[in-house]
């Protein structure tokens, strides 16, 4: 397949981008700065640019482009650039594919389980409405921005996706020195439930969203069975061999955080509901794998 791909200079892009060459597909880098390579095509998603030479002729647009949600404190400069560049991006995306004489049958688009906000201990699936707050209003407007796409009949899945384990990048890899370390501890009370998946499976449920026709619209990706953080926290120290004595009280969280803090303490039970139902077999469905593997 010829697969086009936004966003793969970060943690799952890349892993997808290796995934995709090695099974011998064609795949287009869309780039901020001026192309230096092939392969890669140029695009502006805050002026709403997209090169649709990078489009023609594919058989998929993978749109996973986005700034990262606890890379940095949430000032209001840096919500603004959390929202626009996921919402900005989407829509430049989804009019240029649109806009073409014959566009890529299909748009696998990033979204986030964020979108539920807090769940507490109640399990949601993607027929749950959505939240309230930051992040679930972000991911309301991100997937709206998609529509242009949608409406010109290209099937559009929202990959909805949760915590993802992995050793070299994202949020689970600031954990691991901490743990390691003898440091690690269960995040307030513990009881938020966090729902994960891991690097391999990601990918390997991206690729699935390409191939598989019948799914659309909002999809879930997260194992199977979400645990609570004070479980999460149980595995880690098993896997590592380490204590896991220590706990950062709520107040301290927020004192460092600011308002990120609410949603690292807030409770998502979210389950994979129509990835099982399409056929997706997780290679590491349970917590203890997941860590291996982003260790190995």
């Amino acid at each position: 397949m010829r697969i086009a791909l936004t966003g793969s200079s970060g943690l799952i892009g890349k892993a997808l981008a290796r995934s995709l060459r090695a099974d011998g597909h064609d795949l287009v880098r869309f780039v901020r700065r001026e192309p230096t390579r092939a392969g890669e095509v140029r695009w502006d998603p805050a002026a709403g640019y997209v090169d649709p030479s990078g489009l023609r002729g594919c058989d998929a647009v993978v749109h996973l482009a986005g700034a990262g949600v606890g890379d940095h404190r949430w000032t209001d400069a840096y919500k603004r650039e959390i929202r626009d560049s996921r919402v900005l991006g989407t829509a430049a995306v989804a009019r240029a594919m649109a806009a073409l004489d014959t566009p890529p049958p299909v748009l696998v688009s990033g979204s986030a389980v964020g979108y539920y906000g807090d769940t507490g201990s109640r399990a949601v699936d993607e027929d749950a409405p959505a939240g309230t707050g930051f992040l679930p209003s972000v991911t309301v407007e991100w997937e709206a921005a998609a529509a242009p796409a949608r409406e010109a009949g290209i099937r559009t899945v929202f990959a909805r996706t949760g915590l993802v384990v992995a050793g070299a990048g994202g949020a689970w890899a600031k954990l691991f020195p901490i743990f390691k370390a003898g440091l690690g501890g269960r995040l307030g009370s513990g009881d938020q439930y966090w729902s994960y998946i891991s690097l391999e499976d990601e990918v390997a449920a991206l690729r699935h969203l390409i191939v598989t026709p019948s799914l659309s619209g909002p999809v879930n990706l997260t194992a199977p069975e979400p645990l609570t953080n004070r479980e999460v926290t149980e595995a880690m120290g098993r896997v590592l061999r380490r204590p896991t004595v220590f706990a950062v009280p709520a107040p301290v969280m927020r004192l460092a955080l600011g308002e990120f803090a609410e949603d690292v303490l807030g409770s998502q039970r979210v389950l994979p509901a129509r990835l099982s139902a399409s056929g997706f077999v997780f290679r590491h469905p349970g917590i203890e794998e997941s860590i291996r593997a982003a260790l190995a």
